[in-house]
């Protein structure tokens, strides 16, 4: 797994006008190319009376999948610049579709690249673009007797914590960083003096607006 990768929050879309033209971005976080594809074509559907539904999709940690498409607009000037929008973005699972209604005025190549490019990022913005940060569950299990210092540490420490089980004893679900899962482990036995009992459990993904420090 990665120690963090750049998304977007949910299905966003936002419309801007550019020479009477109607641009409308549609973005999607996505976890296949299978989910990528009925999207483009959802969006198709919805919007089957416009000019052109361009679109492009990145799948993968490491990029594994691009494709980009300009539906019927001059080779290059429309799946390309959404492409690199999201390129540029350092977008992972992310699906992006730019519909246009066309105003009856020309834009030429060069205007085309800048309209689907601003049509891709206005999609994009309006998905919430967030950040997919690998932690690292660990369960600390203690006595009640421990259970108020553990707490405030960790609320001192800022740890990211689960649902706190109470039984007859104080299961305490964290998720440090995945990096740095195991120096918390040995702090957390520090902290209680060995008298707890330590798991690591599975990493996961864990939504962020921003990178954590």
């Amino acid at each position: 797994m990665l120690a963090h990768y750049k998304t977007i929050h949910s299905y966003g879309s936002s419309e801007i006008i550019i020479k009477k033209s109607r641009f409308i971005g549609h973005a999607k976080p996505v976890d296949s190319e299978e989910e990528a594809i009925q999207f483009i074509e959802a969006i198709k559907k919805e919007h089957r009376s416009a000019t052109h539904n361009c679109s492009a999709y990145v799948i993968g940690e490491r990029d594994q999948i691009q494709k980009q498409s300009d539906d019927g607009e001059p080779s290059g000037t429309a799946g390309k610049p959404i492409l690199e929008v999201m390129k540029h973005q350092g977008l992972k699972n992310t699906v992006v579709v730019v519909t246009r209604y066309f105003g009856g005025i020309m834009l030429g190549a060069g205007g085309l690249i800048r309209a689907y490019a601003d049509g891709a990022l206005a999609g994009i913005e309006a998905g919430k673009p967030i950040y997919k940060v690998n932690h690292q569950l660990v369960l600390i299990e203690v006595d009640y007797t421990w259970y108020g210092k553990l707490e405030n540490e960790l609320r001192n420490q800022g740890m990211l914590l689960g649902d706190i089980g109470f039984t007859d004893k104080v299961t305490v679900p964290c998720y440090p960083l995945a990096a740095k899962a195991e120096a918390f482990m040995n702090w957390a036995r520090d902290v209680t003096q060995g008298q707890s009992m330590i798991v690591a459990g599975e990493n996961e993904y864990i939504v962020h607006e921003s990178l954590p420090e």
